[in-house]
């Protein structure tokens, strides 16, 4: 997704008293979790100039909406995306680079199974708004770690359950959430609302409901972003 920085209009006026950073992501997208770790800079650097301590809010997105429940191999994906693993390995070369300057170790190597994400936004959905977007922040860090560097598949239902019950969910109120239709119907509209804005790309920060910011920026254009939501 080409980087972009770019006002939004709103009807909504948000103050300074109750800043707000909506992210869009996938949770199978490299560049969300090296931008994810480029807003955490952006957001020291933020508190460091005494701006206000924002909400943080994740909203889905899937990269691979297609994917059928189980997932697919992912050789099979890289045959499908890239035309093979040769041309992945070229792509990817960069990726493992840009997260390494962000200080993350991502193990894309170690990915057996590419997994369809509706579930994975719904338990990121549930920790939201049932406990705070503070438990979400929680969520949403384990489930990129959990696929990026533990390779686990996280379309896998029991796998959703552990993640949960290790950032303190009720293992059964998880499953009862992340299996159930009409949540799982909530989280792919949600989806759906996102990309009738024009948003095609991941991740997208939107500071103040005013200054959208697209791709994995560097922190200080992420500051610049929150410093002009903040003044518009």
């Amino acid at each position: 997704m080409t980087n972009s920085t770019n006002s939004t209009n709103s009807t909504n006026s948000t103050n300074s008293t109750n800043f707000t950073i909506d992210v869009v992501s996938d949770v199978v997208c490299p560049w969300c979790y090296i931008g994810k770790r480029k807003l955490e800079a952006a957001l020291e650097m933020a508190r460091a100039a005494g701006l206000p301590e924002p909400q943080v809010r994740w909203h889905p997105f899937q990269l691979n909406p297609e994917l059928p429940a189980q997932g697919i191999s992912r050789k099979q994906y890289l045959e499908d995306k890239f035309g093979g693993p040769q041309r992945a390995a070229e792509i990817y070369a960069r990726v493992k680079a840009a997260g390494q300057a962000a200080g993350l170790e991502l193990d894309i190597d170690g990915i057996s199974r590419q997994p369809n994400t509706l579930a994975a936004h719904a338990l990121l959905t549930y920790a939201q708004q049932q406990h705070g977007l503070a438990v979400g922040n929680d969520v949403k860090e384990r489930l990129l770690k959990a696929y990026f560097i533990d390779n686990q598949f996280i379309g896998d239902v029991d796998v959703l359950v552990q993640i949960g019950a290790e950032a303190g969910l009720d293992a059964d109120a998880t499953r009862a959430f992340v299996t159930d239709a009409a949540q799982l119907q909530g989280v792919a509209a949600a989806d759906a609302r996102v990309r009738e804005m024009g948003i095609g790309g991941v991740p997208f920060f939107i500071f103040n409901q005013k200054v959208a910011v697209s791709g994995a920026q560097d922190p200080a254009n992420l500051l610049a972003a929150m410093q002009q939501s903040l003044q518009a």
